[in-house]
């Protein structure tokens, strides 16, 4: 049965909003790849604000997509090593 796209719209915010809340940045400060983990962060949380926009103008598959591109940002970040997260759960790939 496919998923109501409500539903999944809600949980994929959801999602990313706990992600961006439990990465931390660990790039040191002044290099570039501080320069790089704002970039990524900044991206999810455009992505967050742009769904959230999206949801608020009755376009749920827009919000859907820009929860889903944002997410993105900021698992490739954690994969590349840009963020600490955790290990265990739902909020990344591994």
């Amino acid at each position: 049965m496919p998923a109501d796209l409500a539903e999944k719209t809600d949980r994929y915010e959801a999602l990313l909003a706990e992600a961006l809340a439990a990465a931390e940045p660990v790039a040191p400060e002044g290099t570039p790849l501080a320069d790089a983990t704002d970039q990524y962060e900044e991206m999810a949380r455009s992505y967050l604000e742009d769904g959230r926009h999206f949801r608020e103008h009755d376009d749920p598959v827009n919000a859907l997509a820009a929860f889903s591109y944002g997410h993105a940002w900021l698992d490739a970040g954690a994969r590349i090593g840009l963020f600490d997260v955790p290990t265990e759960g739902h909020l990344f790939t591994e």
